[in-house]
C-alpha cells in the first residue's frame, strides 16, 4: 500500500478511542491534576511515541502527514496496542502491518516507568522466551547485577537448567510447578514463532545439555501460568518467602516476574529495608 490508502477520518477515530481507554498509572506516568476527561492527554502520547505534539494533534485531527512506519510502530508501543490493534493500525494508514518473526524485545517507556516505580518488590520483564529485557534495582539481589552480563546469557530458563540435579532447589515442589509451566510457556512460544533463531538455538541448546529439561519437553505440554509461593534460603538476607507473579503483557506477549512479599511480613521487612539501601 502507498500514502493513497491512508484512511484519516479512521486513523483519526482510532488513535482518540486508544487514547481515551488509557490512564496516566497504565503507562507509567503521575496522575498529576484533576482530568477533566478520561485517558492521556495528546502531549502525554506525543511524548511516549518521541514526536512532537503538533504533529501528534494533526493526526488525531485527521489532516496530519503521511505516518512513515516509525512513527506508527511508535505510536503502536506508546497507546500500548495488542498485536490485532497494531496490524489495524498500519492498515488504515496505508501501509503493510510488520510481520511477527519473534518475540518482541522491545520495551515500552512505561513499563520502564513500571520497573522504575517498584521501590519494594524485586520484579524483571523477560520476553516469551525468557530471555529478561529490563530490570529494577531490588531484582539485582536474586537475580545480579545483570549489567555486567552479556546479552545472549540473560535467559532464565539457561539458567535453571544450569543447577545441578544435585541442588537442594529441585527438592522443592513449588519450584518444580514453576520450571514445569516455564518450559510450557517456552512450548508454546516455540509454536508461536517457529522462525525465531533465538528461540531455536536455545531448545537445541537445552535438549543436548540438560536431560531434566528434555524429559519435560517432550511432555509436549502448554498451561497457563500460575503464581506460586517461593522460599529462598538467601545468602545475605536469609530466609525469605514471597509469591513470585508472573504477569502477562498481551500486546508484546512479554511477562513481568514480580516478587510480591505479604503484607507485615519478615520478607517484605527486607524488601523495605533493601529499598532504602538503594535508595531511588
Amino acid at each position: 500500500m502507498t500514502s493513497s490508502g491512508l484512511r484519516r477520518d479512521e486513523l483519526a477515530a482510532f488513535l482518540r478511542t486508544r487514547r481515551a481507554r488509557l490512564s496516566p498509572a497504565e503507562v507509567g506516568l503521575p496522575d498529576g491534576t484533576r482530568r477533566r476527561t478520561p485517558g492521556l492527554r495528546r502531549q502525554e502520547v506525543a511524548q511516549l511515541a518521541g514526536m512532537s505534539i503538533d504533529y501528534y494533534i494533526r493526526l488525531e485531527q485527521g489532516r496530519g502527514p503521511h505516518p512513515s512506519r516509525q512513527v506508527l510502530a511508535a505510536m503502536a508501543r506508546a497507546l500500548l496496542l495488542s498485536r490485532d490493534e497494531r496490524e489495524y493500525l498500519f492498515r488504515i494508514a496505508g501501509e503493510h502491518p510488520p510481520a511477527t518473526v519473534g518475540p518482541s524485545r522491545e520495551v515500552s517507556p512505561g513499563l520502564r516507568h513500571l520497573l522504575d516505580a517498584m521501590t519494594e518488590a524485586p520484579a524483571y520483564l523477560v520476553d516469551a522466551a525468557y530471555h529478561v529485557l529490563a530490570w529494577n534495582r531490588l531484582a539485582t539481589h536474586f537475580v545480579g547485577d545483570l549489567a555486567t552480563v552479556p546479552d545472549a546469557r540473560r535467559n532464565m530458563i539457561r539458567w535453571t537448567f544450569q543447577q545441578p540435579m544435585t541442588d537442594a532447589h529441585w527438592a522443592d515442589a513449588d519450584v518444580r510447578r514453576f520450571v514445569h509451566s516455564t518450559v510450557a510457556d517456552l512450548r508454546a512460544a516455540y509454536g508461536r514463532y517457529p522462525a525465531d533463531p533465538a528461540i531455536r538455538e536455545l531448545v537445541i541448546e537445552l535438549l543436548g545439555t540438560s536431560p531434566h529439561f528434555a524429559r519435560l519437553w517432550a511432555e509436549h505440554d502448554v498451561e497457563e501460568r500460575r503464581p506460586i509461593v517461593k522460599r529462598v534460603a538467601h545468602p545475605e538476607l536469609g530466609p525469605l518467602e514471597f509469591e513470585c507473579r508472573v504477569l502477562l503483557v498481551p500486546e508484546t506477549e512479554q511477562r513481568l516476574i514480580v516478587y510480591v512479599a505479604e503484607p507485615d511480613s519478615p520478607t517484605q521487612a527486607v524488601f523495605r529495608r533493601l529499598a532504602e539501601r538503594v535508595g531511588p
